[in-house]
C-alpha cells in the first residue's frame, strides 16, 4: 500500500514506538505526582503517632483531644462516611477497634492504630492513584492546547473541574502551570467559529465516555451541543498508562472503542474525525495504528511522551 499518511510529525511508523527513555521519564513523572498525592497520608499518620504517643494503654486514646476523627479512619470508617452515620454509631466503631485490634496488641497499640490507620487511607489513596495516570495525559494535553492558541494569540475559557465554572484564560504561560492539573475543557473562537474541547464525558450518541471531543459549539452550548451528532468535529481514545507490559492490551480496548465511535456516528450520518494519543507504544501497535492511518479510518495519532508529536496533533485539534 503507498504511504498516504502525510502529518507533519509522523515520517514513518517506528517514530510512534515509545523508545526506553520515553518510558523512563514517564515513569518518573507518574511516581512523583503519587509521592505528592500519598504526602498528606503520610504526614497525618506521623502526627497520630506523636498525639497517641502520650496514651498508657489503649483505652486511654478515649481521652486525646483532637483524635477521635483519625480513630474513626483507623476503625475503617471514611470521611465521607462519617457524614452519614450517627455519633453513637461512630463511638461504637472506634471501641470496637480498640477492643478487637488496638488491646489485643499489648504495648504496641500505638504502631496498630497507625497501621489500621493508614491500611483505611490506602484505599483512598487507591482510588486516587488510578486517577493519576488519566489526569497526567489530560494535562499534557491542555497545557499543549493552551500553548498552541497562546502562540496564535486566541484568548479562551477553560473549565474547572473542581468548581464546575468555566473562567477566562490567565494572563500568561506562567499561570496556565496553576489551573493546568483541573482543567477539564477548553473553549475558544477561530475565524469566527465556536469550538470547545471537553475532556471524559458520556457522548449520548455512543452511549459511553469518550476521552477527547471537540465540538462545533460554544462553552454556553455544550449541553445541547454534545447530543447533535454533526456538530462533533473529532473524537479520540487517550491512554496515559506507561508500563509496556499492558500497552497492547490497552490498544485492544481501545481499538473496539474506537470502532464504535465512527460506526455509531455514521449510523447519523456523522464522520468526526477519529484520533488516538498514547504514553506506551509498542511495535505492534505502531503497525495496526500505521495501518489505520493509511485507510483513514484514523485521522490523526501521537505519542504522548514526544513533545513535538504532541504539539503537532493539539495545533491540528485547534486548527479544526
Amino acid at each position: 500500500m503507498p504511504n498516504r499518511v502525510n502529518l507533519p510529525h509522523l515520517p514513518n511508523k517506528e517514530c510512534l514506538i515509545t523508545t526506553h527513555d520515553e518510558i523512563r521519564a514517564a515513569f518518573v513523572a507518574q511516581a512523583l505526582e503519587k509521592s505528592r498525592i500519598a504526602s498528606p497520608y503520610i504526614q497525618e499518620a506521623r502526627q497520630l503517632q506523636a498525639a497517641a504517643s502520650v496514651a498508657r494503654t489503649a483505652r486511654g486514646l478515649l481521652d486525646i483531644n483532637g483524635i477521635r476523627p483519625a480513630l474513626l479512619t483507623a476503625a475503617g470508617v471514611s470521611d465521607k462516611s462519617t457524614q452519614n452515620i450517627p455519633v453513637e454509631a461512630q463511638t461504637d466503631a472506634i471501641n470496637g477497634l480498640i477492643r478487637e485490634y488496638l488491646e489485643p496488641a499489648g504495648d504496641n497499640f500505638v504502631e496498630e492504630l497507625v497501621f489500621r490507620f493508614l491500611l483505611t487511607c490506602g484505599g483512598t489513596i487507591s482510588g486516587s492513584m488510578n486517577n493519576i495516570v488519566g489526569n497526567w495525559a489530560r494535562q499534557r494535553i491542555s497545557s499543549a492546547i493552551m500553548g498552541s492558541l497562546r502562540n496564535s494569540n486566541i484568548p479562551f475559557y477553560w473549565y474547572d473541574r473542581e468548581t464546575k465554572i468555566w473562567s477566562e484564560s490567565p494572563n500568561t504561560n506562567r499561570e496556565d502551570a496553576n489551573i493546568i492539573t483541573r482543567v477539564k475543557g477548553i473553549s475558544w473562537i477561530r475565524n469566527g467559529q465556536n469550538r470547545t474541547l471537553i475532556f471524559d464525558i458520556k457522548v449520548p450518541i455512543v452511549d459511553k465516555n469518550v476521552d477527547i471531543n471537540l465540538i462545533n459549539c460554544s462553552r454556553t452550548e455544550l449541553q445541547r451541543a454534545k447530543k447533535t451528532p454533526n456538530l462533533y468535529l473529532a473524537l479520540g481514545e487517550l491512554k496515559g498508562g506507561i508500563d509496556p507490559a499492558g500497552a497492547d492490551e490497552r490498544w485492544k480496548t481501545t481499538k473496539s472503542a474506537l470502532n464504535d465511535i465512527r460506526s455509531k456516528f455514521a449510523r447519523e450520518e456523522a464522520f468526526p474525525a477519529i484520533c488516538f494519543i498514547a504514553a506506551a507504544i509498542s511495535n505492534r501497535m505502531a503497525d495496526e495504528i500505521w495501518e489505520r492511518l493509511q485507510n483513514e479510518t484514523l485521522k490523526n495519532t501521537a505519542n504522548l511522551t514526544d513533545t513535538r508529536q504532541l504539539a503537532s496533533i493539539c495545533n491540528w485539534l485547534s486548527n479544526l
